[in-house]
C-alpha cells in the first residue's frame, strides 16, 4: 500500500512536492521509471494515459512521451532532457509540454527530481519534486496528473511488477 503526503514547500509558488511509500523494492521502482516498456504501463493519469515513450537514459539524453485521451483521442506531447541519472536512487530531468494547447498555455521548462530510498521490509520511499511551474493552476493540474499516475504505478507494481 502506498502512502502519499505533500512535502515541505508544497505550497511554494511553482513548486510541487509529493512523497509516496510503495510496498515494492527500490530496484523495481527504479526500473518502472527508467524502462520505456514499464513506464508506459503507468505513466499519465487515467484520463490521459501514455501511449508512446522514448528515452535516452543518460545525462543530456532526451525523453519524450505522448499522452492520449481515451474519451476523444486528443494527444498531448511532453519531453525534456535527463540532467542526472544515478541508479537506483536519483533521476533528474527537465519537463516541458510541447504545445500551447495544454491547460498551462505557453510551455515552460520545469525541473523534476525523483529520489528513491530503500525502507525496511522491501519498501521504497519516493520523494518527487517539480519546480518552475508557472502558476497555482499549473501546480494543481500537475499535482492531479502526477498523483493519479503514482496511483497507477502502485497498481502496476502489485499487479504486473
Amino acid at each position: 500500500m502506498a502512502h502519499a503526503t505533500e512535502g515541505e514547500g508544497a505550497g511554494s509558488p511553482g513548486r510541487l512536492c509529493i512523497t509516496r511509500i510503495f510496498d515494492a523494492p527500490r530496484e523495481l521502482v527504479w526500473r518502472a521509471w527508467t524502462r520505456p516498456e514499464m513506464l508506459i504501463a503507468w505513466y499519465g493519469p487515467p484520463d490521459w494515459p501514455a501511449v508512446h515513450i522514448e528515452q535516452d537514459l543518460s545525462p543530456g539524453g532526451r525523453w519524450r512521451a505522448c499522452l492520449r485521451s481515451p474519451a476523444d483521442g486528443r494527444v498531448l506531447w511532453q519531453g525534456g532532457r535527463y540532467c542526472e541519472v544515478v541508479p537506483p536512487e536519483k533521476l533528474v530531468f527537465t519537463f516541458k509540454w510541447e504545445s500551447d494547447d495544454h491547460e498551462d498555455g505557453a510551455p515552460v521548462d520545469t525541473l523534476v527530481t525523483v529520489l528513491l530510498r530503500e525502507l525496511p521490509g522491501g519498501r521504497t520511499r519516493m520523494d518527487f519534486l517539480q519546480t518552475g511551474l508557472k502558476s497555482e493552476t499549473s501546480v494543481g493540474g500537475h499535482r492531479h496528473g502526477w498523483t493519479t499516475s503514482f496511483d497507477r504505478l502502485e497498481h502496476w507494481l502489485h499487479a504486473d511488477g
